[in-house]
């Protein structure tokens, strides 16, 4: 499942000072990869034992800020959830661009300069028209309150939409959330 957070809505509730490479002043970070993660029917692995080191080297975690915006965040994922995806940290990463770079974010969802109000149902379908193959059952919006926090999205191994409906449990209930603005 590849997760993709809204960063202003992170920021709020994590780093309201602006301490961090994602939310600095000026980033304008809207729709940012969060993670890819191996996902079950039901639940999912996380923290795995692995031959592989806990800590992403610079060199490599640097190629992917561009997608997750902060080096603690790439370790982070990696050792939550690269650990057991049965990839090395080189190949977890690509994995991770590639799913990315599969699915088409709708322009207006990729950052706004203004607080936005939008409905989950138009953000699901704005996502389905843009990718073939992808259902409503793909996808799943979540919420902070009454603010977007992430959209997630399920593929199989090949990156081929599929639907999860374990994720799809956990999804917001609310029928509009706020978008707040990219600082």
């Amino acid at each position: 499942m590849l997760s993709l957070s809204w960063s202003p809505t992170w920021c709020k509730a994590n780093d309201a000072k602006g301490k961090t490479d994602q939310c600095e002043e000026g980033d304008g970070h809207g729709l940012v990869v969060h993670g890819l993660w191996p996902q079950y029917e039901s639940g999912y692995p996380e923290n795995c034992p692995s031959w592989a080191p806990r800590r992403v080297p610079e060199v490599l975690g640097r190629q992917y800020l561009d997608l997750i915006p902060s080096m603690g965040l790439i370790g982070h994922q990696w050792r939550k959830h690269g650990t057991c995806s049965g990839l090395d940290q080189a190949d977890y990463l690509a994995a991770t661009r590639a799913a990315r770079e599969r699915l088409a974010v709708p322009p207006d969802l990729l950052s706004t300069s203004q607080s936005r109000n939008l409905s989950i149902a138009a953000i699901e379908t704005a996502f389905v028209e843009r990718n073939p193959g992808m259902t409503p059952q793909t996808i799943a919006v979540t919420c902070e309150g009454r603010l977007l926090d992430e959209i997630r999205i399920c593929f199989d191994k090949e990156l081929n939409f599929r639907t999860c409906p374990e994720v799809d449990s956990r999804a917001c209930r609310r029928s509009v959330v706020v978008l707040p603005p990219a600082q």
